[in-house]
């Protein structure tokens, strides 16, 4: 079938619930139209914990990390790690890690952002320091490479019972995911609907033969960017607006002067609030 990616504004996306009837109905009715197990699980566990909230925990240190999560993690239903940041990586982390996600019920989202060719992109995943796959539900990649990038990682984290997603688009200022790269993303996700769970981008994609999973980063509730290109909305535009599942939050919950178990619940309720008002939107 033939595919469009419409170009995104900043604050608007049409209304996609008229574009795309599947935003009517909740995330744990959608779950049934999801042919990969664990993201029927995600959506399930979304609308269990009433969360639509993915905080990205970018610190630096094992115990600062895992102290942060322990204290967030009944308020998220994804915690997204860039393990290659962390300067004291152990095993040991990966244990904490992963005994936090089942203490608090919640999935673990790697932002890899994989972006080499199949067979390298196999080894990086399922091996090195890391064992990425070993550990991680979710995992993402860019597409620039080819196909074969997603092929790659399916032979590897489908027997595991992962999920992929693939960057659609992304919200720093300036990003060239955008038109034929895209349109190729999407084609990609429907050809691998059983490894690929959705797109980290701004907006739900509509018309899509398969249903999938929006993750979308650059949300914030009290600024509109960083200085560094980044671009922020709130979870109303994201969420009501654009058509997205999943608010992906960092610095706005853990940053300098910050409350992160008061700001983990505000955020928490901004986002389930707009998928509260998407729902009942006529």
């Amino acid at each position: 079938m033939a595919l469009t990616a419409t170009p995104r504004t900043a604050t608007f996306c049409g209304d996609v619930r008229k574009m795309d009837a599947r935003l009517n109905h909740q995330y744990s009715e959608r779950a049934n139209g999801l042919s990969n197990p664990l993201a029927k699980s995600l959506l399930a566990l979304m609308e269990e914990k009433q969360s639509n909230l993915s905080v990205a925990v970018d610190l630096t240190k094992k115990a600062d990390i895992l102290a942060l999560v322990d204290k967030i993690g009944p308020f998220v239903c994804v915690i997204k790690t860039h393990v290659d940041v962390i300067e004291d990586f152990d095993q040991d982390f990966v244990q904490q890690l992963t005994a936090l996600s089942k203490k608090h019920r919640f999935f673990i989202f790697e932002d890899r952002k994989f972006a080499d060719i199949g067979n390298t992109v196999k080894l990086q995943y399922s091996s090195g320091v890391y064992k990425i796959a070993s550990w991680a539900h979710i995992t993402n990649c860019h597409t620039v490479p080819g196909e074969g990038i997603v092929q790659g990682l399916k032979e590897v984290g489908l027997p595991l019972g992962r999920g992929l997603l693939l960057l659609a688009e992304m919200s720093s200022k300036g990003s060239l995911a955008t038109g034929s790269y895209t349109q190729n993303t999407l084609e990609w996700a429907e050809k691998h609907s059983d490894f690929c769970i959705g797109f980290i981008a701004g907006r739900r994609f509509p018309n899509l033969q398969h249903d999938f999973i929006t993750m979308s980063p650059g949300i914030g509730l009290d600024v509109k960017g960083d200085g560094m290109g980044q671009q922020y909305r709130t979870p109303h535009e994201v969420i009501v607006n654009c058509g997205s599942d999943i608010i992906i939050v960092g610095r706005g919950i853990y940053g300098a002067g910050r409350d992160p178990l008061v700001e983990a619940q505000r955020y928490k309720k901004a986002g389930w609030d707009a998928y509260q008002k998407r729902l009942t939107r006529k």
